[in-house]
């Protein structure tokens, strides 16, 4: 089916929050008691700026229907996009809608969300300093050595970036692109490396944080969305992985009133959720709780939260055959390879659980999963093995009654 009546709102900071279908088509009021949340990490970046809309002007670019056959067969109500690039006019986001997820795949059924989101992002933007230490500072997009030197890793602005796509009505979003690491009270900033000039203008968020209050029903449920940097390709000063625990504290002192205080947003507003919201934590963390290189304790600060329900980890019966098959890095994890939500290198660091999808105890949990099929199932095909088909990284889901 083709969209109608698009509208765009472009607010201050560049964002772009789309209702994407008439009312006649739009799924926004149809709330059943229960909303499956979802995030994916799709790998629906590219090299060089515009080609990802080059890619989503057509409904003919094989990755991009076969993410759309994995959202359509797993039809979540709200689900995050990570590492899909950013483009100011959204129309990218538009496209994956209009060409992608409203046009049935291989016998899937179309899915068509009411409502989405996109914002700038922290990757690809020019730092205008030598983050990486390593005596040059690169500020042409695409250069060698240019991601490195940006505020996030990207060879140019929005590379990496965010979507959400949702059912229910978004608004009042709050976004933390600008958050400066030093601002964070017990920063985890490796000692000595940034100079004070490089402190000064250095943000937390390797992409962005968002706060996007959904309308579920006569509720509201907070949707959190980040993408941490991965903790690896730096050095011996773990820059990437204390970078990363501290992007994922960052909403553990968002959601805790007592810790949130010095938190501000990118129009100035201070501190963070009212201790009676309901919240959905949503996102690629990069740290799995148990193996991979993460910084100590990462992830662990909203697995053993307070205002947290962690008791359900998603899995699959993929995973765990994959990780079997695999072997190398895999056989010497501690953690159950069930809950894996990504297939990286077998030799290092295997596959991990990085892909989180953390709900707060207001909420109650009805289901989850891992789309993460055995190689048997037919629909294997959509995850695949290297070089993927889709992603690295599987598409994860909890039901949540508000």
């Amino acid at each position: 089916m083709s969209l109608r009546r698009v509208t765009l709102v472009l607010a201050a900071a560049a964002a772009a929050l789309l209702p994407l279908a008439p009312p006649a088509t739009a799924t926004t009021a149809a709330y059943r008691g229960e909303v499956r949340f979802a995030t994916f990490n799709a790998s629906l970046n590219r090299n060089a700026e515009g080609d990802l809309v080059r890619d989503l002007s057509t409904p003919a670019n094989v990755q991009a229907k076969t993410i759309a056959e994995i959202i359509q067969r797993t039809r979540p109500d709200v689900v995050l996009i990570n590492e899909f690039d950013y483009d100011t006019a959204g129309t990218a986001l538009r496209l994956f809608q209009e060409n992608y997820l409203s046009v049935g795949q291989n016998g899937a059924a179309p899915i068509v969300y009411g409502h989405a989101y996109t914002a700038p992002s922290n990757t690809g933007l020019a730092s205008g300093f030598d983050l990486n230490n390593n005596g040059q500072v690169v500020t042409t997009p695409g250069a060698p050595g240019y991601g490195d030197d940006a505020f996030g890793f990207g060879q140019f602005p929005g590379q990496y970036g965010m979507a959400v796509y949702s059912r229910f009505p978004i608004g009042g979003v709050r976004t933390f692109q600008t958050f400066l690491w030093k601002d964070m009270p017990g920063a985890v900033i490796p000692p000595g490396f940034y100079s004070p000039e490089e402190l000064a203008v250095l943000r937390l968020s390797s992409k962005s944080h968002w706060d996007l209050p959904l309308q579920v029903g006569k509720r509201t449920v907070h949707l959190l969305a980040s993408h941490p940097t991965p903790p690896t390709f730096d050095g011996p000063e773990d820059r990437n992985g204390r970078r990363n625990h501290d992007e994922i504290r960052f909403w553990a002192d968002y959601v805790h009133p007592a810790r949130s205080g010095y938190i501000y947003d990118d129009r100035g507003r201070r501190g963070g959720l009212h201790p009676s919201a309901r919240f959905v934590i949503a996102g690629d963390q990069n740290a799995d709780p148990f193996d991979g290189d993460s910084y100590a304790g990462a992830i662990q600060q909203l697995l053993n939260h307070p205002k947290i329900d962690s008791s359900t980890a998603p899995a699959s019966a993929g995973a765990a055959e994959a990780a079997a098959l695999q072997g190398g890095a895999n056989a010497s994890h501690r953690g159950d390879p069930a809950q894996d939500t990504a297939d990286f290198n077998d030799n290092a660091p295997g596959n991990l659980r990085a892909d989180y999808v953390l709900p707060s105890k207001r909420l109650r949990v009805s289901g989850s999963g891992v789309f993460w099929p055995v190689r048997s199932d037919p629909l294997s095909r959509l995850t695949g093995v290297f070089p993927f088909p889709s992603s690295d990284h599987r598409l994860v889901w909890l039901d949540l009654r508000p």
